[in-house]
């Protein structure tokens, strides 16, 4: 297991100093770098070693954290597994093999107190959540629908037309049309595209293909992580606000 040592913060985040973000099954950080290039120092944790993951890292089981290991952060992000939600899993009749963590996840962020967000996807049993796709973001070309449920709000861009996607099938008149490096394109399972060209339509240069069959754009997280940033700022000040009128 690897070491990480946090260092207790103050009450307030200060204009100094990054707030501090903790991103829970962070698999190979398609979270985490949204977040990190928002603005915040982020630690990743994850039951399953992720030697690809570029930030700092704890190997864990996120369930069993210590909350006073908790508390030393600013807000929290949680990717719980969502193969059990999938419409994959949903055909095949075998949601029941995979784990099903969103409840007991909610429960931990919640008693944080804390600013959360909980990503997965859709037909997940997430609380009001809102969608983003990649068409909402200028140099995406994948149309991988997330949600994020959060206890602040997010607003979201325009949900743009989906275009066709490159592809091998014959049987599909566009078939021949596309580029793989210039429209969109498949990136789950075999996929439909080179990893050089699943990495430049994601907007991530250093997963592997199983990793990006499993990860999100970090462009997601880096619009969500501006907002938050905006809702801790606003929150602390709002506070300083009070503490001078009492």
């Amino acid at each position: 297991m690897s070491t990480w040592t946090v260092q207790p913060i103050n009450s307030a985040i200060r204009p100094w100093r990054k707030p501090k973000l903790l991103d829970l099954f962070c698999c190979a950080g398609g979270a985490g770098v949204g977040y990190s290039r928002a603005g915040f120092e982020v630690v990743g944790i994850d039951i399953d070693p992720q030697p690809n993951y570029p930030l700092p890292f704890v190997q864990t089981d996120a369930l069993n954290l210590d909350p006073k290991f908790i508390a030393m952060f600013d807000a929290i992000h949680a990717s719980p597994p969502c193969q059990s939600y999938s419409d994959l899993a949903k055909r095949n009749g075998n949601a029941d093999a995979w784990p099903r963590l969103i409840e007991p996840i909610r429960e931990i962020l919640i008693r944080s107190g804390l600013p959360y967000v909980i990503e997965n996807v859709e037909g997940a049993p997430l609380r009001n959540p809102v969608m983003l796709c990649g068409t909402m973001f200028k140099g995406l070309r994948v149309l991988r629908h997330r949600l994020f449920e959060s206890n602040f709000p997010i607003l979201t861009p325009t949900h743009g037309r989906h275009p066709k996607v490159h592809t091998f099938d014959k049987r599909k008149s566009h078939f021949g049309k596309t580029n793989d490096m210039r429209d969109f394109v498949q990136v789950t399972g075999g996929g439909n595209c080179t990893i050089a060209a699943a990495r430049d339509a994601m907007g991530i240069n250093w997963m592997t293909k199983n990793e990006l069959n499993e990860s999100i754009p970090p462009a997601y997280t880096q619009f969500i992580g501006k907002q938050l940033l905006g809702y801790l700022f606003a929150d602390i000040n709002a506070k300083v606000r009070l503490q001078r009128n009492a």
